[in-house]
């Protein structure tokens, strides 16, 4: 099982650019890209917070889990 990060549907349902999310969050454009393709291991729940208040959303909106094995 692997987690799966869909930032990409919630910036494309909410019609929001990503360096606008990235401005408005407070964290650099290539961190938010990081994050965006998966590239990362993990994410803070202070940044996960933010990215939730400012897309109107929940984290379960955001996180998806797929199964098989992870990376």
């Amino acid at each position: 099982m692997r987690v799966v990060v869909t930032l990409d549907v919630m910036l494309a349902r909410r019609k929001m650019r990503a360096k606008d999310l990235a401005e408005r969050i407070g964290i650099t454009e290539a961190n938010l890209s990081l994050l965006r393709t998966g590239k990362v291991k993990g994410v803070r729940f202070e940044t996960l917070a933010k990215l939730c208040e400012a897309l109107d959303c929940r984290p379960g909106d955001l996180l998806d889990v797929e199964e098989g094995e992870a990376d």
